[in-house]
C-alpha cells in the first residue's frame, strides 16, 4: 500500500513537521546562547516552568526531524499538540522576562 500526503494525518505532513522544527529552534538556541534572556524581574529562574519548555523543545525537534516514535507511552508524552503548547509557553515566558 503507498502512503500518499492525503491519506497521511495533518500532523504528519511536512507542513506541520516545519512549524514545530521553526518554533523549537529559536527558543533553544536562546536557551543555549543567551539563557539569561530567561530570567524574571526578580533575576531568578523559574525552574519548573524552564523543565515544562524544554520538554516543548524536545518534542518539538522530535516531530519536527519527523521522527515517529512507536510506543504510545512515547506518542502521548511527546505528542506535537502538547509540545507546541509548550513552545507557546516558552515563548510567553521569554516575552514576560523581557518586558518585565
Amino acid at each position: 500500500m503507498r502512503v500518499t500526503a492525503e491519506s497521511r494525518s495533518w500532523l504528519q505532513r511536512g507542513s506541520s513537521r516545519a512549524v514545530s522544527l521553526l518554533l523549537a529552534a529559536p527558543l533553544a538556541l536562546v536557551l543555549l546562547i543567551h539563557p539569561a534572556a530567561m530570567l524574571d524581574a526578580e533575576g531568578r529562574y523559574s525552574h519548573g516552568l524552564l523543565m515544562l519548555v524544554m520538554w516543548g523543545i524536545c518534542s518539538g525537534f522530535i516531530h519536527g526531524v519527523g521522527f515517529d516514535p512507536y510506543s504510545r507511552l512515547w506518542r502521548s508524552i511527546f505528542h506535537p499538540l502538547g509540545g507546541w503548547l509548550l513552545l507557546g509557553l516558552g515563548y510567553a515566558t521569554l516575552w514576560r522576562a523581557r518586558l518585565g
